[in-house]
C-alpha cells in the first residue's frame, strides 16, 4: 500500500475559496429570494443543516475508509506470517 502524499497548498486554497464562494452564492441567492421573511429562514436554516451534514458524512466516510486500510494491513501481515510458517523458504 502506498502512503498518501499531502494535498499541495494550492489544493487547500482552491477548496478553502470554491467553498466560501459557493456559501456566498448560496446566502445572496436565499436573501434576494422574493419570499416572505420566515421562508427566507427556513432556506437558511436548511442550507447550514445540510452543509453541517455534509462534512459529517464525509468526515464519516473518510473514518470507514481508513479503518478498512487498517484492517486490511492487519489482514496481510496474518496471512504473510501463515505464508511463512507454512512454506519454508518464503521471504
Amino acid at each position: 500500500m502506498t502512503p498518501q502524499m499531502p494535498h499541495t497548498p494550492a489544493w487547500k486554497t482552491f477548496t478553502y475559496v470554491s467553498f466560501l464562494c459557493a456559501a456566498a452564492m448560496l446566502g445572496a441567492g436565499i436573501a434576494f429570494m422574493p419570499a416572505d421573511i420566515w421562508i427566507k429562514g427556513y432556506m437558511a436554516m436548511a442550507a447550514v443543516f445540510t452543509i453541517g451534514t455534509a462534512f459529517t458524512l464525509a468526515k464519516t466516510l473518510r473514518d470507514e475508509h481508513e479503518a478498512s486500510r487498517l484492517i486490511n494491513k492487519i489482514e496481510d501481515a496474518a496471512t504473510e506470517r501463515v505464508l511463512r510458517e507454512a512454506v519454508p523458504g518464503r521471504i
